[in-house]
């Protein structure tokens, strides 16, 4: 239920941002979204975490990383792309995102690449060329640069999933998104002004408040918790996979709410996206999908697992790692030695590889 509740609040959020932009210049749109988000988040995180506030370099420096990367960079050309590109096709487009993040992975964290999964990172660029419906007669067309838009917002936001991994302290994600949400904000506003969109004669129609508050309480805050709640449950890797029922949502959403169609050209784009997800995360794919069966013997005296129980070790693995972190919150808490806490990194597991 809460990956299915997250795919139709985030799918539905590119037909949202669709019937805003009729109304409110991009980047305004999108920084009055996060500011609003941020104070909502950073509110909530106050009553339900033990910390709020960042302490020293490294939790500040993963604050920058996710507010420049994934809030402010990754919405600014994610807003201004869909000027040009229908919400669906946005969606199919920033599902990419994954593929680009396991190859910025290989480069920056020293992941294996195989050729099958630089394959499947070709793959998905052929889909993303689909998608655009590629021709040098019509290479400088608006749609066109709308996709090469949308595209370098995926790889940014890949980008700053994957500088932001080794960052990772025991400052709960709650509370650093919403400082990174302000951080953003900030951003988006400072690009708004440089781009010189007319802020003064904005009209907030009903539609656009209509939208506003959907992307902001629906999309930014919800759709946040139920992320990590989600995170919390079954690990980063299962929740990620989320991305791809984004566009079906999306496209059925612009169907009914604005009567768009979904393109053969889209749907087969889409397709090759995923492939390539598939190829690029072939190894994980099979362990999720494949399992690991643990042994009768094994677990005949366990109060842990039930008899012949499936696992999937990266959620073990995750799980186990959630509970050592909150050991090692309250073991600092009471420690007089508090710095030496502040400064130690997560341990090095899955989690941070696919997290965002």
């Amino acid at each position: 239920m809460l990956f299915v509740t997250l795919a139709t609040v985030w799918g539905l959020s590119f037909v949202a941002i669709e019937a805003g932009l009729a109304h409110v210049p991009p980047l305004f749109f999108a920084a009055v979204r996060y500011a609003l988000a941020g104070v909502l988040v950073l509110g909530y995180a106050a009553v339900t975490t033990d910390r709020l506030r960042p302490r020293g370099r490294t939790e500040w420096l993963n604050v920058a990383v996710v507010g420049t990367f994934l809030v402010g960079g990754y919405h600014a050309l994610l807003y201004v792309g869909q000027l040009s590109v229908p919400g669906p096709v946005a969606a199919v487009v920033v599902s990419l995102s994954p593929v680009l993040t396991a190859v910025f992975a290989a480069m920056l964290l020293d992941d294996s690449l195989d050729a099958v999964s630089a394959g499947g990172f070709v793959v998905g660029l052929l889909g993303v060329a689909i998608v655009a419906d590629l021709d040098p007669s019509n290479l400088f067309a608006s749609d066109i640069l709308g996709v090469g838009l949308l595209l370098v917002g995926a790889a940014t936001f890949a980008l700053g999933s994957v500088l932001s991994t080794p960052l990772r302290t025991t400052l709960a994600d709650v509370s650093m998104q919403g400082w990174a949400m302000l951080l953003g904000a900030g951003v988006l506003f400072a690009g708004s002004l440089a781009r010189g969109e007319a802020v003064a004669t904005v009209e907030w129609t009903t539609t656009a408040l209509a939208s506003l508050a959907y992307l902001t309480v629906a999309s930014g805050v919800i759709g946040f918790l139920v992320y990590f709640a989600l995170h919390e449950r079954v690990g980063p890797a299962e929740s990620n996979l989320v991305g791809y029922f984004q566009p079906i949502v999306a496209a059925l959403g612009g169907w009914l709410l604005l009567g768009q169609t979904v393109s053969q050209t889209t749907v087969l784009g889409f397709l090759g996206i995923f492939t390539g997800f598939v190829l690029v995360q072939h190894e994980l794919v099979r362990e999720q999908f494949g399992g690991v069966l643990v042994p009768r013997q094994r677990v005949a005296r366990s109060r842990v697992f039930p008899r012949r129980q499936v696992v999937h070790w990266s959620s073990l693995e995750y799980r186990i790692y959630r509970r050592l972190r909150r050991a090692r919150i309250r073991v600092c808490d009471l420690s007089p030695g508090r710095a030496i806490c502040e400064n130690q990194s997560s341990p090095a597991t899955g989690y941070g590889h696919d997290a965002d």
